[in-house]
């Protein structure tokens, strides 16, 4: 038996081959048990030598771990009348109950063919059934200290931790261990607070923890929010999560969207497989904050299509009125096509029940008729007034005979303003579906673009792409890439009718949400780049967070927005969100395992492609620089091309 915990404080994490292969010497007598662990040794060094001393000692050091932390167990035959537990509690829904259940029992090829839809349609809200519990450490609210920031709500990558505020009144009822406080600031005086885990969906990846700003004075190493083990607190907190999520959600109509009033909005994504500590998930995530009652979502091929859309379950989930993301994933080619051509049907559909409204304006009334087809739709409050006209105009269709009355209730909700988003990651946007991606940004049509940026085609195993930087080392660019990022925001940029942003929420969260926010309402074509951290990068991703900020103070990922609507009112198109690069990007990369590779190998060509790194940060920086001070998109280049090179 072997405690993998305790194995995985060596600094390995998850991987087990060194763990492994130190049991199997050690009980097949193959060799004498330290003749065995010394070859292993001398493997390791051969193996990972190239990677850096440390990564050598890390495994050393699990090898040392191994057999002090294991112990021996006799195997017990298996009771009769012993039953382990459903696979899914007896409330899920049927089809959970019948066929996802299944799957998850590793049953599903013994399912008929009839047991699936029809049509190919597969039921969202699903992940919520499906218990993964494989946090070791939780995070635990100290409510005592908390400022009530939100922030760790935010960075959370499976929605496992939430914020809510609510009546004091609803405590009644709560469970004994609960906690809530009151809340601070005057848009719910009056009103409890809580944050809340879900234990079985958290990952324990940490940045809850890493992120809270909340410490003790008297002892720093306490904040508002540390990992604990998650075993003496499945139990309790699994009915406290159970109670939080049956409160109320607040009105989003009364709601100031911020970083810290976005995460009372309830996210409709939630407790994907992704990696513990993914940094492509947060985005989505407050994507479906901030529009997910109302979005679609065409998804490329990639991690966000195997996470997003992977059976049996699926982490797109619905609120309280049953409204949430309708999502479908295409070839990796051709999805900012496909996302092109639902905009097209959406706008068709909504054009087509505007001129039904108005043939049958006798039937349903000047005053309806007028509020529907110039309804502002720019706000939450808005876009509620116009679902409440919706309602409306069903009730007085319902039982009228004639085909346009028949066909304007089947396209009704068409007439509510749709939010149209086209998600994939770097090896779609910048690699196999940038000639896609080109041709839906020069349509011109309202769509908005989420490119999940990780540098490398993680999903297929870390190749490089033309997102992938100077100096990095991946699959087909073994000895560090020479050649530089491409630019995808200035060429999108170039077309000047293109909302452009460049986001890293580790970095700037508050400048993340704003860029969500000005993208979805800008009427054509928007692009957000969003930094992701990834584990193909090579580093413990509970230090995800410090690395974007790393990216952004040394110019490596220069935060902006470009939003072609200042340059009507005379302003610069552009506003730099982040400051002048202040630390050197040497240092961004030496924490990556992607970039230290190469220093082990060939130091000399570490050493010359870090200078044309540095030279690329300051030539991108300048063409920034000058764009924001109003230079047009050619001149800030050509001027830029004048920053004296690094030798």
């Amino acid at each position: 038996m072997i405690d993998a915990s305790r194995s995985a404080k060596a600094g390995m994490g998850r991987r087990i081959n060194t763990i492994m292969q130190t049991c199997f010497f050690a009980i097949s007598g193959v060799l004498p048990r330290e003749e065995a662990i010394a070859q292993i040794k001398k493997a390791i060094e051969k193996t990972y030598g190239k990677k850096g001393a440390e990564l050598v000692r890390m495994n050393f050091e699990a090898v040392d771990q191994t057999l002090p932390t294991s112990t021996r167990s006799r195997s017990r035959p298996r009771r009769p009348h012993a039953r382990a537990p459903p696979v899914v509690p007896a409330k899920a829904p049927d089809f959970v109950q019948h066929v996802t259940a299944m799957m998850l029992a590793g049953k599903g090829d013994v399912l008929p063919v009839s047991a699936f839809p029809i049509d190919g349609t597969w039921p969202t809200a699903t992940t919520q059934w499906e218990k993964r519990n494989i946090a070791i450490e939780i995070p635990v609210w100290d409510e005592k200290l908390c400022i009530q920031c939100n922030k760790c709500a935010m960075v959370c990558p499976h929605a496992a931790i939430r914020a809510k505020v609510y009546e004091p009144a609803l405590l009644a009822t709560a469970p004994a261990t609960y906690k809530s406080i009151d809340y601070r600031a005057p848009e719910f005086k009056g009103m409890k607070y809580t944050i809340q885990v879900a234990p079985e969906d958290c990952t324990g990846c940490n940045l809850c923890a890493v992120v809270c700003p909340a410490k003790d004075k008297g002892n720093p190493r306490h904040k508002a929010l540390d990992m604990t083990p998650q075993v003496p607190l499945r139990e309790a907190e699994r009915e406290n999560f159970k109670f939080f999520l049956d409160l109320p959600e607040p009105d989003r109509t009364k709601l100031k969207i911020d970083v810290k009033g976005s995460q009372f909005l309830q996210p409709l994504f939630e407790f994907s497989g992704a990696c513990a500590g993914c940094g492509e998930t947060p985005y989505i995530k407050l994507a479906t904050q901030l529009f997910g009652d109302r979005m679609l979502i065409a998804n490329a091929t990639g991690c966000s299509s195997i996470y997003g859309g992977n059976l049996p379950t699926t982490p797109y989930t619905v609120n309280r009125d049953g409204r949430g993301p309708a999502w479908a994933n295409s070839l990796f080619e051709d999805n900012a096509e496909f996302g092109l051509g639902m905009r097209l049907a959406l706008d068709k559909q909504g054009e087509h029940a505007a001129e039904l409204v108005k043939e049958l304006g006798g039937l349903i009334g000047d005053e309806l008729v007028s509020g529907i087809l110039t309804a502002d739709q720019g706000t939450e409050q808005g876009i509620a007034h116009q679902r409440e006209r919706v309602v409306a105009l069903k009730a007085r269709l319902a039982g009228v005979d004639g085909l346009p009355a028949r066909r304007l209730l089947d396209i009704a909700d068409y007439l509510v303003k749709k939010s149209l988003w086209i998600i994939g990651g770097d090896g779609w946007a910048y690699d196999i579906g940038y000639g896609g991606l080109d041709h839906v940004l020069a349509m011109g049509r309202n769509v908005n673009i989420l490119v999940l940026d990780t540098e490398v085609y993680s999903n297929t195993g870390g190749q490089a792409s033309k997102s992938t930087p100077i100096g990095a080392v991946a699959k087909f660019a073994m000895a560090g890439k020479s050649s530089g990022k491409k630019d995808l925001a200035m060429m999108a940029i170039a077309y000047g009718n293109v909302y452009v942003a460049k986001i890293a929420f580790g970095a700037k969260d508050a400048q993340t949400v704003k860029a969500f926010q000005e993208a979805e309402s800008y009427d054509g074509p928007s692009l957000i780049l969003a930094y992701s951290h990834c584990i193909a990068h090579g580093y413990d991703l509970s230090l995800g967070l410090e690395q974007q900020k790393l990216a952004a103070d040394s110019g490596y990922w220069p935060l902006f927005r470009w939003d072609p609507r200042r340059l009507a009112e005379g302003l610069p198109g552009l506003v730099l969100d982040s400051s002048a690069p202040k630390v050197d990007v040497g240092k961004f990369m030496a924490n990556e395992t992607r970039f230290r590779m190469l220093d082990k190998t060939n130091p000399e060509r570490a050493k010359m492609l870090l200078d044309l790194e540095r030279h690329e940060v300051a030539t991108r920086w300048a063409i920034y620089e000058n764009l924001a001070r109003g230079a047009d998109p050619i001149a800030a280049v050509a001027a830029a091309q004048t920053t004296p090179k690094a030798n």
